[in-house]
């Protein structure tokens, strides 16, 4: 009874409310809930103490940058669901809220737009700055194993690396990618490549506009890392699967590279295996294996979720140096 009484205190007050409708619907920096809600810094993060304290939100570092969301704890998000769903949507001052969420996610879309356009010819260069992609796709087909993959699904496929390198042991594969320019650029290696069994076409992560449980396999090869919402991404990967599919994630482990933020529009700096194994929970899927790839300042980690209708899928950790 005191953490619900701590708890709904923390929340009965006027920006602290907004701020729980707004982390509600999106994790913010200190700096985009200062911009949304037209306040100081020092007071907005003042509030977002107190809710941390109380345990309806919580804080979570990444190089220079802060980030809070909703309480994954028991309390703090059925607390948290409670008290939003009380708010009508037709409030003035929350409806003023969500447009200015709104703009800021449209920011943020508009920079990452702007820089995959700019880069998406030379994409396979850049990522190889990081970790020697052979290594990776090495990784990528080992954990995946040589069982036959009736369809598979490429989120944001970039450059179509994915379902070429899948392309001799699948019947079907199809890539989606929000970019035009990648998907010019992915269609054009297809075709050279001559490789007829997979296709690519416009989608958002978040709703792919695909039937559901219709995939074998859904893969998100450096892909997370610029998602404002990875867990949702991930929600919808496993919606399109089928009971018995399998999730491959690629990505960085967590790095303090701040200059991949600033100059090549990465949302977060790597991800933990915990991290990435609740989202997966969360998702439906049962145990994660992994992979951790080693090179230079960088590791790129490989998670392989497994659906509960698959065989049992064990959780290991392979350390391997470049």
């Amino acid at each position: 009874m005191e953490d619900l009484l701590a708890a709904l205190k923390a929340a009965a007050e006027p920006t602290r409310l907004r701020l729980l409708a707004l982390l509600e619907y999106n994790e913010l920096t200190v700096s985009e809930l200062t911009q949304i809600l037209g306040q100081s810094q020092p007071r907005v993060s003042r509030h977002l103490k107190l809710m941390a304290e109380a345990g309806l939100v919580e804080r979570f570092s990444e190089g220079t940058w802060a980030f809070y969301r909703v309480s994954d704890n028991e309390l703090g998000r059925a607390l948290t669901r409670a008290i939003v769903d009380l708010i009508v949507e037709e409030d003035p001052v929350l409806a003023r809220d969500l447009e200015r969420l709104e703009q800021v996610k449209a920011a943020r879309a508009e920079s990452a737009a702007a820089y995959f356009t700019e880069n998406a010819a030379i994409w396979d260069t850049i990522r190889s700055l990081y970790m020697p992609e052979a290594e990776v796709e090495k990784a990528v087909l080992e954990l995946l194993g040589s069982e036959s993959v009736s369809k598979l699904l490429d989120i944001g496929t970039g450059t179509g690396r994915m379902l070429s390198i899948f392309a001799g042991q699948i019947e079907r594969g199809l890539g989606v990618d929000m970019n035009r320019e990648m998907l010019a650029v992915a269609r054009a290696n297809l075709a050279q490549a001559q490789i007829q069994n997979c296709q690519v076409r416009q989608g958002d992560m978040y709703n792919l506009g695909l039937a559901t449980a219709d995939f074998d396999v859904a893969v998100f090869h450096q892909v997370l890392h610029f998602a404002e919402d990875p867990a949702a991404a991930v929600q919808e990967a496993a919606r399109v699967l089928r009971p018995d599919g399998r999730l491959l994630i690629v990505d960085f482990a967590p790095h303090n590279l701040e200059f991949l933020r600033t100059e090549h529009a990465h949302r977060r700096l790597g991800f933990s295996d915990d991290e990435i194994a609740g989202m997966c929970r969360a998702a439906g899927f049962g145990d994660v294996s992994i992979r951790h790839l080693v090179g230079g300042e960088l590791t790129v980690t490989v998670w392989l979720a497994g659906k509960p209708g698959h065989r049992s899928v064990p959780l290991h950790i392979v350390r391997k140096s470049s």
